[in-house]
């Protein structure tokens, strides 16, 4: 049976994708992204006077022959949009106004415009879902087909609302999947808050390195809730606090242990944005309360200005 949904010509998300994608493209002078991958195509004989930048000596070695490396490169990009779907994701819940986003409806909306600008540009594109470990996967493509598909995928997540019993947060499991089910040289675009179920920074440090390894380029967008998860925004009155993933209760006044939270999280924060210091990862602030377009907007100018 056809899925009627999937054949519309624009879903609302996409439209919605288009109209961001158009209001700002006129603050990139040139493209943020571009293709860098460099694969080894073949060995040929090399020639007297040429250049010994590329002789294979380990070959030489095996041999006793000169060859020189031959290498294909491909202007196309390949991305690949990593979105975080756990419980902690759909912070903060019951949201009075329509408009208002949540890390997870945030994360859905800047993926649609990232998709629609690569879109644009003729690169091959993919999304992928994870909480404890991935659940859903499309690999880059620049096939319109399955650009719809995603779209689709994406707009039944702006639909969760309803918190998972199993959908807690182990994101160094899945982006060591990611390594190695993506082809390599590809962009990574992750899209997670980076609570941990166990808060075990060194396998996400792991993970993270992996991706390095495989020699993808990664950019991270840290999606929060600045005002009431980092800045621990609260009025001075007792509050029942619920743990969205492990449903653990605490009750409190938030003055009481202010302090000592900001104290922790920031120091949290920090291990993780200079780790990707560390291995060139770029590091994105992704306040939910700015908008997301604001943020990928501010993202791409600044990243468009560096590659110049």
């Amino acid at each position: 049976m056809i899925n009627r949904e999937l054949i519309e010509p624009f879903s609302k998300l996409e439209l919605l994708a288009k109209q961001v994608v158009e209001g700002f493209i006129t603050g990139l002078h040139k493209s943020p992204f571009h293709g860098f991958s460099v694969e080894f195509a073949e060995h040929r004989i090399y020639n007297k006077g040429e250049s010994t930048k590329h002789i294979d000596w380990k070959l030489f070695g095996k041999t006793d022959k000169l060859y020189i490396k031959r290498y294909e490169e491909e202007t196309n990009l390949r991305c690949q949009i990593i979105i975080d779907t756990s419980n902690s994701m759909l912070f903060p819940l019951n949201q009075k106004d329509e408009n208002s986003l949540n890390k997870l409806s945030f994360s859905v909306y800047a993926a649609a415009a990232l998709i629609q600008l690569l879109k644009n540009q003729r690169d091959a594109v993919g999304i992928t879902f994870f909480d404890k470990e991935i659940h859903k996967h499309f690999p880059a493509k620049s096939n319109p087909s399955q650009q719809k598909i995603m779209y689709h995928e994406l707009e039944l997540l702006l639909n969760k609302h309803v918190l998972e019993d199993t959908s807690s947060t182990q994101s160094a499991r899945a982006l060591d999947q990611v390594s190695e089910i993506v082809h390599r040289r590809s962009l990574i675009v992750i899209f997670s808050d980076m609570f941990e179920e166990n808060s075990d920074l060194e396998a996400v440090f792991a993970a993270l390195q992996h991706l390095k390894y495989k020699k993808h380029e990664v950019v991270l967008f840290h999606v929060t809730d600045k005002k009431q998860e980092l800045d621990f925004e609260f009025e001075n009155r007792p509050y029942h606090f619920i743990d969205i993933e492990t449903r653990e209760e605490i009750k409190l006044n938030p003055n009481q242990v202010k302090e000592f939270y900001k104290k922790k999280i920031t120091e949290y924060t920090e291990a993780i944005k200079l780790k990707c210091g560390q291995y060139k990862i770029d590091f994105v602030e992704a306040d939910i309360n700015q908008g997301f377009d604001l943020i990928l907007q501010t993202y791409l100018v600044k990243r468009g200005s560096m590659l110049k």
